[in-house]
C-alpha cells in the first residue's frame, strides 16, 4: 500500500492502515502490528493520527518528530524486540497534514523466507497477524505453518522412514504410470521396475536412517490409502459437493473418508475432474479433420485442480473442499498464498507449497511450472465471456479459495445516473459488489468490471468517480497497469 496525501481525508482503518497517536512516544502497540502486517499484506502505520467514533481520521500531530524517528529505528533493530527488519530510510516519511506532522512508517510484506515476524523475541507469543478487527495473537497452529513456508525443501519431500513401498496402492501407481506412458509413449522409465520407477518420480527416496527406500510425503498423498495418508497428515480430508438441483442437498458427492476408494490424490484428481467437466459447455475444436474435446477450458479445470491440491497445508485443518453448482465452480484450500495474492496474480514466479507433488502432477502432462497457471486461467475465462474468476485469501485459519464462474458477463446498459454522493455504509448492490470484486483482484480493469458484474461501462465509469470520490477507493499506477486500493468498506 502506498499512502497518499491528497487521500487523507477518506482512509478508514483495514487490514493494511493503521492509526495511532503516538503524544507520549511510540506505543508498545506499534510493534504488534509492524509484526501483524509483516505477516499478512504489508501496509501502512500513520503515527499522529487517531481514529473518530464515525471511523475517519483527525490529526494530533507529533511534537519530538527526530526522537521518535530515533526511538523507532533502535527498537526494530534491537532483535530482542523485533526478530527482522525489513525497511530502509525510504519507508519513514514525514508529512504535514492539516497543519500537524503526521509520521507514516511503510511495512513491506515478508517473504515466506522471513516469516514469522515476532516481537519481544518470543516465537509462539509475539508472532502477529491482522483481520478485520485489527492486530490478533497467531495460534501455534499458523505459526508452525509459517515455518514450514521456510525452507525451500518443501514438507512432502521429507521421507517417512516408518512407511514402506508397501504401504503404496500398486494399482493407483499403475494407473500413473499407464497414463504417463500415454503421454509419453516412449519414455525412458517405461522399462523400469515399479519401486525404480517411484524413485525417480520422487515418490519414494532412499532414507538416511537405514539406507532403504521408503515413501516420500508426496508419494503417500498420491498413491496411498486414506487410513495410511492420515498417519503422517491428521488433518488430511478431500470433499467434493455438487449441487445442481436446489431441491436436493447434494446430487453428488465424494470424500476420501467414505471407504470405498482408496482417498487418494491421483484419485481423486480424476474422479473430481471428470465431474467437473461433465457439464462444460464448450464447443469442440478441429486438428486437421479429428474433433477433440480437450479444450483450453478443460485444461484451465486441470490447472485450477491441481494448484488447488498442490498448494494444500495438508496439516492445517478443513481439508480441501471443491463445490459446483449450477453457475460456479470453488476450489478452497488450506493454506495462504505463499507468493501472495498480487503476485500469483501477476504470474511469472512458481512456488508451490508441494514442490515434489506439483512435479508428479507434471510428470504426467498437469499443471504449469511457469507461474501463469492463475493468469492462463483468467485468460481462458475472459475469452469466454464468463465473469471472471476470483481469489479470495484468509488468514486464521489459512484458506485460499477460487471461484471460477460460468455466468456470463453481459454488458446490458443501466440508464439509472448516480447523482447523490455515497454515504456510509455502503448500500447499493452495484459498489459492494464492485468493492467485493476489487478485495478479490485489484488488477481490474472498469472494462472487464463492467463485463464481469453485467453493466455497461459507462456506469462502471460512473460508479468508479463515485467511489473515489468518497474516498472508497484509490488508483495507482498507470490505466494499465494500475491496481486499486480500497480504502474502507
Amino acid at each position: 500500500m502506498v499512502f497518499d496525501l491528497k487521500n487523507f481525508d477518506y482512509y478508514r482503518e483495514g487490514n493494511r492502515l493503521e492509526v495511532k497517536k503516538a503524544k507520549g512516544g511510540l506505543p508498545n502497540s506499534l510493534w504488534d502490528t509492524y509484526s501483524s502486517m509483516e505477516n499478512c499484506y504489508g501496509g501502512v502505520i500513520l503515527l499522529g493520527v487517531v481514529e473518530r467514533e464515525d471511523g475517519s481520521f483527525s490529526t494530533t500531530g507529533l511534537q519530538n518528530i527526530e526522537k521518535l524517528k530515533k526511538d523507532f529505528w533502535n527498537g526494530i533493530n534491537d532483535r530482542k524486540k523485533v526478530s527482522l527488519n525489513l525497511l530502509t530510510d525510504d519507508d519513514i516519511k514525514t508529512y504535514e497534514i492539516h497543519g500537524d506532522v503526521v509520521l507514516a512508517i511503510h511495512i513491506p510484506r515478508a517473504r515466506r523466507e522471513d516469516r514469522p515476524v515476532y516481537i519481544n523475541d518470543d516465537l509462539f507469543g509475539g508472532t502477529f497477524r491482522r483481520n478485520g478487527e485489527g492486530d490478533y495473537h497467531c495460534t501455534a497452529s499458523e505459526v508452525r505453518a509459517m515455518l514450514r513456508d521456510q525452507t525451500e525443501a518443501t514438507a512432502d519431500m521429507k521421507v517417512l522412514d516408518d512407511m514402506e513401498i508397501s504401504d503404496l496402492n500398486m494399482e493407483t501407481v499403475h494407473a500413473y504410470r499407464s497414463r504417463h506412458m500415454a503421454v509419453k509413449p516412449d519414455h525412458v522409465w517405461s522399462k523400469l521396475t515399479d519401486e525404480a520407477y517411484l524413485e525417480q518420480i520422487g515418490a519414494v527416496r532412499r532414507s538416511r536412517v537405514d539406507k532403504k527406500l521408503h515413501p516420500t510425503g508426496a508419494g503417500l498423498l498420491m498413491f496411498g490409502e486414506e487410513y495410511k495418508i492420515l498417519y503422517e497428515y491428521p488433518e488430511y480430508f478431500l470433499d467434493y459437493r455438487e449441487v445442481l438441483d436446489p431441491t436436493i442437498r447434494w446430487t453428488d458427492r465424494l470424500q476420501s473418508s467414505s471407504g470405498d476408494w482408496t482417498g487418494n490424490l491421483f484419485d481423486f484428481f480424476f474422479r473430481v475432474y471428470h465431474k467437473l467437466a461433465r457439464d462444460v459447455k464448450v464447443p469442440f475444436k478441429l486438428e486437421g479433420i479429428t474433433r477433440t474435446e480437450d479444450t483450453p477450458v478443460h485444461k484451465a479445470l486441470r490447472e485450477a485442480l491441481a494448484n488447488c491440491l498442490a498448494n494444500t497445508d495438508f496439516f492445517l485443518p478443513r481439508g480441501i473442499v471443491i463445490r459446483k453448482d449450477m453457475e460456479k465452480i470453488t476450489l478452497e484450500n488450506p493454506g495462504y498464498i505463499r507468493t501472495g495474492k498480487e503476485q500469483m496474480l501477476r504470474g511469472g514466479i512458481s512456488d508451490p507449497r508441494n514442490k515434489a507433488l506439483m512435479k508428479l502432477f507434471n510428470i504426467i502432462g498437469i499443471g504449469e511450472r511457469a507461474g501463469s497457471g492463475v493468469p492462463d486461467i483468467f485468460a481462458v475465462w475472459e475469452s469466454q465471456g464468463w465473469a471472471l474468476p476470483e481469489v479470495q485469501e484468509q488468514y486464521g485459519p489459512d484458506r485460499t479459495t477460487l471461484t471460477l464462474p460460468f455466468v456470463t458477463a453481459c454488458c446490458e446498459p443501466i440508464n439509472e445516473p448516480i447523482n447523490e454522493p455515497i454515504n456510509e455504509p455502503i448500500t447499493a448492490p452495484l459498489e459492494q459488489r464492485i468493492l467485493e470484486q476489487l478485495d478479490a483482484n485489484a488488477a481490474l480493469s472498469q472494462p472487464a468490471l463492467a463485463k464481469k458484474l453485467g453493466v455497461s461501462l459507462s456506469t462502471i465509469k460512473r460508479t468508479m468517480k463515485a467511489l473515489t470520490k468518497a474516498g472508497y477507493v484509490h488508483h495507482e499506477g498507470s490505466k494499465k497497469a494500475g491496481r486499486w486500493i480500497v480504502l474502507k468498506r
